[in-house]
């Protein structure tokens, strides 16, 4: 386009202006600047009448005509009226007008296109595989682009479901496939048992679940455990839940708990209902078994009956916000079902932000101290729950810095919440919420890592990765020297081993999955080597934090540290479901993945030296799996994965054939039904009708063909993947010929 003439004014001149092209399509309308000015959308000075736009003519780089200083369009025939004179000064602002509007419009456009195609639409391509173990996958892949890896997925649609770049299995997909490619065909020839067995474990599976869950609706019950184990449980809670996620008031609860004891009153339902919801989550930690998993399953149901009667406005309050987000956490770690996390904590995010947790109480009513914490912990630990469960689930946050500006919790102890005007202790004073302030200083960041992961609009590009890597190890590092001041200090209370090793489980999984995407260039590719690296280190740290009693790790507890307080992670990662177990195994998994790649690449004739810390996770791995479903897990989904890698990277190190190699991968999956079948008969009986069922199963009553074990997700809710979804189902389904190959 012609730009305006800028070397001096002249005074307008009337004009006959003809536009030629008057078949152009117009540009979408413009919303007015103000009353009586100037629009974008061609609004004249001190007129009230619109300019149209129709016939006038545009070059690429605008969206509006360029008009002469002394012409206005009046009409849709492309042919101008002459006005009234204007004054220079008046024609100069109406061309300033439209350039303006010319430049907005043209950021809008950038902006659009950034929207909705964060790549080029010739880099990005759907493949879509299917399979008669898995279903039928989408996977949506970027290819190369500049200072960009040849291909990187990011996301999967599966059945009605899309994960993006955090959910593991967006990537797991083509570090698998070799492995998959391999085994298949054994699995549909009927000489192999693999394909039966899991089905078989599938099956008892289910009836193992279905005779854990309560009638519906289950209405609360004044019944509890005894009072010695009631005292536990809610211990087992206040250490390891409430002690990263503040909700309760702890002395409040106290004193309403001991109270319970000694009236003989019918108890307050809500209170009655919140305290089962502390047991069953306690009881997840409660022994190495989870001995009281039937229990827990039924509390749970008790408080899904009573929060779903309709009563919304009675329950507009800090009572019933902290009961929702209770269940939350229950029912995650005692796997009842429902929908996952993430859709979950979308709907209690928006309740608190319509009862005003967003805004911060001192731009609200008076309220307490009491009243103003209790509001900036609950919504501290929302967001915390909002972040955490966008990066298991693959879900965008859906949430920005800009949509709240409620502070931090106050570093205060409970107690000093009881009286009025209470001081805040000094940050390096170690409190209950202290644990809570530290991550809030590095949510900023890890909100960035997940909506760079997850954002539609984000480009995922690999400069991107390495600064935000930097910007989140920076605020890291703070972190452990803030918990390291709070340990040194010369105050009674101090960081139990179990929040020190949580809070380092949960850092390093959001750099674990940051560089994630990146993993699987990086084996092909150098300039990728510090994601593969920090992807390795970071794997081997989650999974000794959960899994610490090999002998590599064997170290001294801390003097004051009792040993509950090192076995709580443990169990966590071992009894709970959800986003723990799903860590632990990722990281197993990523480990495999990397020995197995370093055998690949060596070229040397002799063995191949491979870490002995990192070939310990490997049959640690396995065991790990074992425990788990001997703590009631049902899934076996786990140990075949684990077992899968296990016999590759054995059958690189012992360098036999593809054929021979697959043959292993087949033994490995037929011992799966070996291992975990009789621990699954185990759980049958122990529900004291488990006789038939083991019967029925093994006259073979419920095997059905490798072609029909489709729905791999008949245990969404508590498996050891991702709430929701079946990673597994993906592995067996995505075999991507274009991925070169990792043998």
């Amino acid at each position: 386009m012609t730009q305006p003439d800028r070397r001096r004014r002249r005074p307008a001149v009337s004009e006959a202006c003809v536009y030629e092209n008057p078949n152009h399509p117009p540009p979408p309308p413009r919303r007015h600047l103000g009353q009586g000015q100037g629009t974008v959308s061609g609004l004249a000075l001190g007129s009230r009448e619109p300019i149209p736009m129709e016939g006038a003519s545009r070059t690429s780089d605008s969206a509006f005509p360029n008009y002469s200083s002394g012409s206005l369009v009046t009409g849709s025939t492309g042919v101008s009226m002459s006005p009234s004179p204007l004054s220079a000064q008046a024609a100069e602002s109406m061309r300033l007008m439209l350039r303006i509007g010319q430049l907005e419009e043209q950021l809008c456009r950038s902006t659009l296109r950034h929207i909705q195609s964060p790549a080029s639409a010739s880099n990005l391509n759907i493949e879509t595989t299917s399979s008669s173990l898995g279903g039928t996958f989408h996977v949506l892949k970027e290819s190369g682009s500049d200072g960009q890896p040849q291909t990187i997925a990011r996301s999967v649609t599966h059945k009605s479901r899309l994960f993006g770049q955090s959910h593991w299995g967006v990537n797991g997909v083509l570090l698998i496939r070799d492995v998959l490619e391999a085994i298949e065909p054994h699995l549909r020839q009927e000489i192999s048992n693999a394909g039966s067995g899991i089905e078989r474990c599938k099956s008892l599976a289910r009836v193992i679940k279905g005779r854990r869950a309560p009638s519906w609706p289950s209405p609360p019950t004044p019944d509890l455990p005894p009072k010695d184990v009631s005292d536990t449980l809610v211990d087992c809670y206040l250490r390891t839940t409430e002690a990263i996620y503040r909700i309760l008031h702890v002395p409040t609860f106290r004193r309403d708990y001991e109270a319970l004891w000694v009236s003989n009153s019918t108890p307050d339902t809500a209170f009655l209902v919140q305290l089962k919801l502390v047991l069953a989550i306690g009881a997840v930690t409660y022994d190495e078994q989870f001995s009281l998993r039937t229990s827990a399953v039924r509390w749970v149901y008790e408080a899904q009956t009573w929060l779903s009667e309709p009563r919304f406005k009675s329950r507009l309050d800090i009572p019933s916000l902290q009961t929702s987000l209770l269940l939350l956490f229950a029912q995650e770690r005692v796997a009842t079902g429902g929908d996952s996390m993430w859709v979950s904590v979308g709907a209690l995010l928006r309740k608190a932000v319509y009862m005003g947790m967003h805004r911060d109480p001192s731009r609200l009513p008076q309220r307490t101290a009491f009243v103003a914490e209790m509001r900036r912990r609950l919504w501290n630990t929302i967001l915390e729950l909002a972040l955490q469960s966008s990066l298991t689930s693959g879900g965008p946050p859906f949430l920005s810095l800009d949509d709240f500006d409620t502070a931090p919790p106050g570093n205060f102890d409970d107690d000093q919440l009881m009286v009025n005007d209470p001081v805040p202790k000094p940050t390096e004073e170690f409190t209950r919420v202290s644990i809570a302030i530290a991550l809030r200083k590095t949510f900023p960041h890890r909100l960035a890592v997940t909506k760079f992961l997850n954002d539609l609009a984000s480009t995922g590009t690999y400069e991107e990765t390495l600064r935000l890597d930097a910007e989140l190890r920076a605020v890291y590092k703070a972190l452990r020297q803030t918990m390291q001041r709070c340990s040194s200090s010369d105050t009674p209370s101090s960081p139990s081993q179990f929040e020190i090793c949580t809070v380092d489980f949960l850092m390093h999984r959001y750099l674990s999955s940051l560089h994630v995407p990146y993993f699987v260039p990086a084996l092909h590719q150098t300039a990728y080597a510090f994601s593969r690296k920090v992807v390795v280190e970071s794997s081997f740290k989650i999974f000794r934090a959960a899994y610490p009693s090999s002998p590599i790790m064997a170290t001294q507890p801390r003097d004051d540290a009792t040993p509950s307080d090192w076995n709580d992670l443990s169990r966590l990662a071992v009894c709970s479901a959800g986003f723990y177990p799903t860590v632990v195994i990722h990281a197993a998994y990523l480990i495999g993945i990397e020995l197995r790649a370093q055998l690949q690449e060596e070229e040397s004739l002799g063995p191949v030296p491979l870490r002995p810390d990192l070939l310990s996770v490997l049959s640690d791995a396995k065991a790990w799996c074992l425990q788990v479903i001997k703590a009631g897990e049902t899934n076996v989904k786990g140990y075949l994965l684990v077992s899968m890698i296990v016999a590759q990277v054995e059958g690189l190190r012992r360098g036999l054939s593809r054929e021979e190699t697959a043959k292993l991968l087949v033994q490995a999956a037929e011992n799966v039904e070996k291992r975990c079948l009789p621990l699954l008969e185990e759980m049958a009986a122990a529900q004291g009708q488990g006789e038939k069922a083991v019967k029925e199963l093994q006259q073979g009553s419920w095997t059905t063909p490798v072609e029909a074990i489709e729905d791999w997700d008949f245990m969404a809710s508590d498996s050891l993947f991702n709430p929701g979804t079946d990673p597994m189902s993906w592995m067996f389904s995505n075999i991507n010929p274009d991925v070169a190959s990792l043998w």
